[in-house]
């Protein structure tokens, strides 16, 4: 299958983009994977994109187009693949069906995850870093510390992260309504869109995900 994972900032996409790739046995292609990929290996479109981050601008569409082109043309995507962060926006979209025409493809699926806002802005503000090691996470809702504050692994101080702020957060939804949420309406035009609620357990939420495409892939 070929599909397209949308959802708005902390709808769990990565985590639920990992857990789909392996069951369906198509690798997980990410934004941010391609870009670390490509400036890693000093690719020319890794050093393009390098140079516009370095220079504090955004990476133009026609970059990460390319790159994304690249990676879906590589033996391991030839049975499919899910798209995570790409396309971000309806131009990157247009650009996405234009490179699968010609090579005579097509999308199978686009799964949007649905959280409502107010539960984005909880999961997201909640969330707290430890100092010492970053890899240790805790939420003060869904997994708080035995002591606020204090990391139960190593007692290193635990903290919240500037973009982790409610302000943040709500900034960055803006931004997904805005630019993201528009492709939602382009790829229902198409008869694409398979929407569920990602609420709940994450193997919950991978179960609801997978019922709804074999019941999509079953009814076309």
């Amino acid at each position: 299958m070929r599909i397209v994972l949308v959802g708005p900032p902390g709808a769990g996409k990565g985590t639920q983009a990992a857990f789909l790739a392996k069951n369906l046995s198509i690798p997980h292609i990410s934004t941010g994977d391609l870009f670390r990929a490509n400036i890693s290996r000093q690719t020319e479109l890794g050093k393009l994109a390098k140079s516009y981050m370095d220079a504090g601008n955004l990476v133009p569409d026609e970059v990460t187009i390319g790159m994304a082109k690249d990676r879906m043309e590589q033996p391991d995507a030839e049975g499919g693949f899910l798209l995570d962060g790409f396309p971000r926006n309806v131009s990157q979209a247009e650009a996405l069906d234009e490179v699968l025409q010609a090579e005579s493809m097509k999308l199978d699926a686009v799964l949007d995850l649905e959280v409502p806002e107010e539960e984005v802005v909880k999961r997201i503000a909640g969330r707290r870093i430890c100092r010492k090691d970053s890899s240790h996470v805790f939420h003060v809702t869904y997994s708080a510390p035995q002591q606020e504050g204090v990391c139960d692994v190593c007692g290193g101080e635990l903290y919240q992260r500037d973009d982790d702020s409610e302000e943040t957060v709500r900034k960055r939804l803006e931004v997904y309504h805005t630019q993201t949420e528009p492709i939602i309406d382009y790829y229902k035009a198409q008869g694409l869109v398979v929407t569920i609620s990602a609420l709940g357990k994450v193997e919950e939420v991978t179960g609801r995900a997978m019922g709804a495409l074999q019941r999509d892939e079953d009814g076309r």
